[in-house]
């Protein structure tokens, strides 16, 4: 009996520190907020589809190995080493760069969340379409709140 009472009490444990552990880490959530990427989901906060670390990393988990979107913030760091991370990744989206070189700007692709560091992830939709739609939702995040 005392064998099972323990093994209910730690399984209990286990899945009260899960959201802890799978919370995202600072950077993500700046990033989600800024972006509007936590208002879909009630649980944003732990959802790897809201913001995964290969929005910037090479691997699923993040850690060493930064993408092409993650070295255009890194070069953002370097060229406003005291400013803050929505300030850096704002200037990063406003120069209107494509990371990837997939043919859509990395604004756009976090607008329809995709991976600005991945070629092989691209929004469905035209170019000309996604555009449209950025635009006439207000651009980048800060710049929807000016109108």
């Amino acid at each position: 009996m005392s064998v099972r009472l323990g093994g209910a009490l730690l399984a209990g444990l286990v899945l009260l520190a899960a959201p802890a552990a799978l919370a995202l880490p600072k950077y993500r959530t700046e990033a989600a907020r800024f972006l509007g990427h936590d208002k879909d989901d009630p649980l944003w906060q732990l959802s790897g589809k809201v913001m995964s670390c290969v929005a910037c990393h090479t691997q699923p988990q993040g850690g060493k190995g930064w993408n092409a979107f993650g070295q255009s913030l890194q070069a953002g760091f370097r060229a406003q080493p005291t400013a803050n991370f929505r300030t850096v990744l704002r200037s990063v989206l406003a120069k209107n760069a494509d990371a990837d070189a997939d043919g859509y700007p990395d604004a756009l692709e976090f607008f329809a969340r995709t991976l600005p560091g991945d070629p092989k992830s691209k929004p469905a939709k035209p170019l000309r379409d996604l555009q449209a739609e950025f635009e006439k939702a207000g651009g980048l995040p800060e710049d929807r709140a000016k109108k």
